[in-house]
């Protein structure tokens, strides 16, 4: 059975860097699409970013887009989140996803395309 487990999150001020990591455990040989999600308290979760099997396509909400850089190292099973020049509305709780059943009915960006999800971790960014 296939489980991520995510690390990486922490405290960080404005302005500051973090990297989230995301490792697949239980299976190898294979290889399927990855997203980042995030939910800050009292709001729904957002996608954030995603890339595809390969990491020759990414993927960005606008949100993110310039400050927030997606990758992967199939070798290691591992998806990465490279957070830089964080703000205060970047804290949320942030899940990686994967979309291990390629339901390609549904957009990258939506939840829906995911069947897989790790435990989260907590992401907090102050003023």
């Amino acid at each position: 059975q296939v489980q991520l487990v995510e690390s990486g999150g922490g405290l960080v001020q404005a302005g500051g860097s973090l990297r989230l990591s995301c490792a697949a455990s239980g299976r190898t040989g294979s290889t399927y699409g990855m997203g980042w999600f995030r939910q800050a308290p009292g709001k729904d979760r957002e996608f954030v970013a995603a890339i595809n099997w390969s990491g020759g396509a990414t993927y960005y909400a606008d949100s993110v887009k310039g400050r927030f850089t997606i990758s992967r190292d199939n070798a290691k099973i591992t998806v990465s989140l490279q957070m830089n020049s964080l703000k205060p509305e970047d804290t949320a709780v942030y899940y990686c996803a994967a979309d291990m059943e390629r339901k390609f009915a549904y957009s990258v960006y939506t939840f829906r395309r995911y069947d897989l999800w790790g435990q989260g971790t907590q992401v907090t960014v102050s003023s």
